[in-house]
């Protein structure tokens, strides 16, 4: 499987990512470099890596999933594509505050740790629905690494889209997420933009 192994406080820096949006506390100790001006392209370009960084997807499912967005019939493109991230399974299981990263949320997903309405699912990329229930395995749920998951995560604001017990681990998806309620740093409409040329 491909990975992108490049430091991530660096490719926030890079981006002009706050590492918060990553489920990281750390500060990024230095501003974004600023006095180059971008072009148009480069703009459109950064947006788009920072909607592919910030998920953890590569180029290609991205580009699949920028498709699917084009062909829903309701919802402008950018907004579908922003929802259609948002509710992949390993991102809804740290929205829900069961990874303390999107990455750690993966690696819980690939140890087949995640139960969707009872049936153990191990692709990251899956895609939830409204209704579906959510949670870890009965065997898994004593263990020290969700104690300490909980601890860094209970502060977190789980979104209202989403449904939290944090005692039984499970969580259930209410509703599909509106564009408001993704309070990711992207400008979808310059991602657009840009695979439309």
């Amino acid at each position: 499987m491909a990975r992108d192994m490049t430091p991530v406080l660096k490719r926030c820096r890079s981006l002009g990512i706050d590492p918060t949006f990553l489920g990281l506390d750390k500060k990024s100790n230095r501003n974004a470099r600023a006095g180059r001006k971008q072009s148009e392209y480069g703009l459109q370009l950064k947006e788009k890596q920072k909607a592919k960084f910030i998920y953890g997807v590569l180029e290609k499912p991205f580009r699949n999933n920028f498709a699917r967005a084009q062909k829903l019939k309701y919802g402008t493109t950018g907004e579908n594509l922003m929802i259609i991230l948002e509710l992949r399974l390993d991102n809804v299981l740290f929205r829900m505050g069961y990874g303390r990263t999107r990455k750690e949320s993966r690696q819980i997903i690939d140890h087949k740790h995640v139960l969707v309405n009872g049936k153990c699912v191990n692709i990251p990329s899956y895609e939830v629905k409204p209704g579906d229930v959510i949670e870890i395995k009965e065997k898994h749920k004593g263990a020290q690494r969700y104690k300490d998951i909980l601890e860094v995560t209970d502060g977190r604001i789980v979104p209202e889209w989403l449904e939290a017990d944090h005692e039984k681990l499970s969580g259930v998806v209410k509703e599909i997420p509106t564009r408001e309620q993704i309070d990711v740093p992207v400008n979808e409409v310059l991602i657009v933009e840009l695979y439309s040329k």
